[in-house]
């Protein structure tokens, strides 16, 4: 695809009207002022006619020249296939969501107004003591739709029923990072835990699955949902597979607290010794932190995926991301489940990433939208291994989102990368791109059947429902 007269959030996250922004295959391959001549791009020669133009293509706007033809919005472009006119909005990076659970949106609103341990215990455990196969995979594809209509392409992803997860995230076109996460409570051999089975398993089935769009990581629940041997086990089995870890990390005061209590540790210290953090890591929450963690963590080079509004929604606490960015850590932004959440719109919660942020450390100063917005696209690539994506640079992936900066609520812009983070919505999004292929345009989903997965989630809610 070719965007053209597009405003652009360059890769060093500054803001350029009227670029050109050209992909082939699952590459960005040019990035001008200029419309680009039919010989540029990076592309084999051999590989250049192969473009698939999508569907429901815009028929208005200006035309842009190119070797003495004038190519029209919806035209073909031999080299970049469409030519899609981008008057009026802006191209981004894709979001990367770095911390998700996305088969619980079958939960959506189903334990509101608890604290997290009555959350969990009274209403999250017994309803997913009921869920089965085929409720999974529905739950989870209906999770990627919402996932595409707000301009997310990939999940670090922590649950169960993997199998059928992976079956829906691969119809979905998304990529995902999925761990079979370990909660090894009543365990005392590893060979009892199907837990730990089943992350083996996983990490042997899946790594790189789908031209490498599924990523497998090893995962420990949380320090208090595993004994300490269990916890050096899942880090040996990280090293053994050289894989990634994620893992929830001190996301209550009561959980500090805890692990202080028995280990005379935090969670970062204690998990640290466990050697959790001796691969690359994903931390999910990090609410209750002392310097001395936020030190280890630097050192550690563990990414943070700060999840802002389900830690507000259960009263967990507010992560003090300004102190993790002043020691240089890999900050991203999560949505958690919706089941916590209730919604993944992903420029909600980057408002209020930014707002929680300004409002933990009294100064309105810091946050800046060049933070926010790097947070919430190449940190979480970077926090997934995806080193090639999260940036509007050319040689990456084509993981794209076009916002309309038209709308009214996006009107009149001062500057626009701050209206992106304060007074964008989910919804202003038009277009998702994964790996140059268009997932979702204008209301259309173009991989999968929104209407069938949104019945059969709630059939399977009902079904739960009934069994409890």
């Amino acid at each position: 695809m070719l965007f053209k007269n597009i405003g652009l959030v360059t890769e060093d996250f500054s803001y350029r009207e009227g670029m050109y922004v050209g992909t082939i295959e699952d590459r960005i391959v040019y990035i001008g002022e200029t419309a680009p001549s039919e010989d540029s791009g990076s592309a084999p020669e051999e590989e250049l006619f192969k473009i698939t133009v999508s569907s429901n293509p815009r028929k208005s706007g200006e035309s842009s020249g190119c070797c003495g033809h004038v190519y029209k919005s919806g035209e073909t472009h031999p080299l970049y296939g469409e030519v899609y006119d981008g008057t009026g909005k802006v191209l981004m990076p894709a979001f990367y969501n770095a911390h998700g659970h996305s088969p619980m949106c079958l939960m959506r609103g189903y334990g509101e107004n608890l604290p997290l341990d009555r959350w969990l215990n009274e209403k999250i455990f017994p309803f997913e003591d009921k869920l089965y196969s085929e409720a999974v995979y529905w739950s989870t594809l209906l999770t990627m739709a919402e996932s595409i209509r707000y301009g997310i392409v990939s999940t670090s992803d922590m649950y169960y029923f993997i199998d059928d997860m992976v079956r829906a995230i691969s119809v979905s076109g998304m990529k995902s990072n999925i761990s079979r996460a370990v909660a090894s409570i009543g365990c005392e051999k590893l060979e009892d835990c199907i837990g730990y089975r089943e992350m083996r398993e996983t990490i042997m089935m899946y790594d790189g699955f789908a031209n490498g769009k599924i990523i497998v990581e090893a995962s420990a629940h949380a320090e208090y949902t595993n004994s300490e041997y269990f916890l050096r086990a899942i880090a040996e089995t990280a090293k053994e597979f050289d894989v990634r870890m994620h893992v929830h990390v001190a996301e209550t005061e009561s959980e500090t607290k805890g692990c202080i209590e028995r280990y005379g540790r935090t969670p970062v210290a204690f998990l640290a010794d466990c050697g959790l953090f001796d691969v690359p890591a994903n931390a999910a929450h990090c609410v209750w932190l002392t310097d001395e963690d936020r030190d280890i963590l630097a050192e550690k080079k563990v990414s943070v995926s700060s999840n802002t509004v389900s830690n507000m929604k259960l009263a967990s606490g507010i992560c003090d991301v300004p102190a993790l960015y002043a020691k240089g850590i890999n900050v991203a932004i999560g949505t958690d489940s919706v089941a916590s959440n209730n919604s993944l719109n992903f420029f909600e919660e980057m408002k209020l990433f930014a707002l929680c942020g300004k409002f933990r450390a009294m100064d309105p100063s810091v946050m800046t939208p060049e933070q926010v917005l790097h947070s919430a696209t190449r940190s979480g690539a970077i926090a997934q291994g995806r080193m090639d994506a999260g940036l509007i640079k050319e040689g990456f992936k084509a993981d794209l989102i076009v916002v309309d900066a038209s709308v009214p609520n996006m009107k009149p812009s001062h500057d626009i990368l701050n209206a992106l983070i304060y007074s964008a919505d989910g919804k202003d999004i038009c277009l998702t791109m994964c790996d140059g292929k268009v997932l979702y345009r204008d209301g259309i989903y173009m991989t999968m059947d929104v209407e069938r997965a949104m019945a059969e989630a709630e059939n399977a809610t009902k079904k739960i429902l009934s069994l409890m």
